[in-house]
């Protein structure tokens, strides 16, 4: 009975396990990744995001007794402080390295010759000796400091105004945009004229050109960057705005129009030859039928073309070059990774900057998306 029309499988628990599955794979490393862009350094290189909500605990570098020594009765102190923070707390602390936690916050140890000496929970340390402790070798305090969580906005503000090239990427954002809304909207002009024609109009050769576009689909953008590099810097537009958009322009069309035209060839050929025969144009019919008709094919193929430009390093690298005022965000990334690696925090939130547009494309389009992929699959 299981098979009969109509019937709910009794494998659908194990769709939906796997879906859910399958939705944490992809969502934890982007939580993980906002959360890590509003945690300081210090935590970062401590502890995992996952307990950016408990105490953190870290091990301090090792800090050797100093200060001047005050008599107070019979015998020398010294008084300090182990880490200036103010909100961090000793968990435990010790004198060697062998035993950095052997003793408790506040705790009086004797530490030889009749030396003492005590750890605060504050992190305030006292040494006493029954002479004086000029001269002689300090002891080394091992601590463990344990700090409350904390969440910032600096590493934000230091990505988007930072005025150092080497931790500001608003600059960068601004010249993503202007290669990814040009190099999005120029395709998709281009596609939309082109997919009317193999799909409507009749002419030698149109099969032909419908087979090369598919067989470009295939062909490895690898392939043709350096002889287009050199036909633009033989026409003048080498390393400019104008060579990168008609690079992803070149790029994009054979999936643009192969996706356009086939929307375009499940649309009902009656309103096409219903409006042919009220004396309706080829640019008529396209621009008041056809065009509003196969809106959700242009805006899937938006979708894909704007998180591939959006995303993009090699072409940007190729034709826009490594010059600071025209690095693109992914450009900008791969410089911090290499000359600031240490410095989780500025990669973490200049991430999350990079991928926030992209989702934020996806999910207001996605509706899109679908119905454009579908096209052509019911009649």
């Amino acid at each position: 009975m299981d098979n009969i029309a109509g019937t709910k499988s009794s494998l659908t628990w194990a769709v939906h396990i796997s879906v859910v599955l399958l939705v944490a794979l992809w969502l934890f490393p982007t939580v993980g990744l906002l959360v890590s862009s509003f945690r300081t350094a210090d935590q970062i290189a401590t502890s995992g995001w996952w307990s950016a909500l408990g105490t953190q605990k870290r091990q301090e570098p090792a800090i050797r007794v100093e200060g001047d020594q005050v008599q107070e009765g019979d015998v020398y102190v010294i008084h300090g402080e182990l880490f200036p923070v103010a909100d961090a707390k000793v968990s435990a602390w010790g004198t060697s390295s062998r035993e950095p936690e052997a003793y408790e916050p506040g705790q009086t140890v004797d530490i030889g010759d009749g030396d003492t000496l005590t750890v605060s929970e504050s992190g305030a340390y006292t040494l006493t000796s029954p002479e004086s402790l000029e001269g002689k070798r300090l002891p080394r305090i091992f601590s463990t400091a344990a700090t409350p969580p904390e969440f910032t906005f600096a590493n934000y503000r230091n990505v988007l105004f930072s005025s150092t090239a080497a931790a500001g990427v608003g600059q960068s954002f601004v010249n993503t945009l202007t290669v990814a809304i040009p190099a999005t909207i120029i395709p998709i002009l281009v596609a939309a004229f082109a997919a009317y024609a193999l799909a409507w109009m009749e002419f030698p050769g149109r099969s032909l050109l419908v087979a090369a576009v598919v067989a470009l689909l295939v062909v490895p953008l690898q392939l043709a960057l350096i002889p287009l590099l050199q036909f633009h810097n033989a026409i003048g537009i080498g390393k400019s705005y104008l060579g990168v958009w008609m690079a992803h322009t070149g790029f994009g069309l054979p999936l643009a129009i192969y996706l356009l035209r086939n929307y375009m060839v499940g649309l009902p050929r009656d309103i096409i030859e219903c409006a042919k025969v009220d004396g309706a144009s080829d640019f008529q019919i396209f621009t008041k039928i056809v065009l509003p008709l196969s809106f959700p094919a242009l805006a899937s193929f938006a979708i894909f073309q704007f998180l591939w430009t959006w995303n993009d390093l090699l072409v940007a690298l190729v034709f826009l070059g490594t010059d600071d005022q025209r690095l693109v965000l992914t450009a900008r990334l791969v410089n911090l990774l290499g000359s600031r690696g240490g410095q989780w925090e500025i990669l973490a939130s200049s991430a999350f900057v990079s991928i926030a547009v992209p989702l934020i494309v996806f999910f207001t389009m996605q509706r899109y998306l679908v119905r454009g992929l579908l096209a052509g699959s019911v009649k």
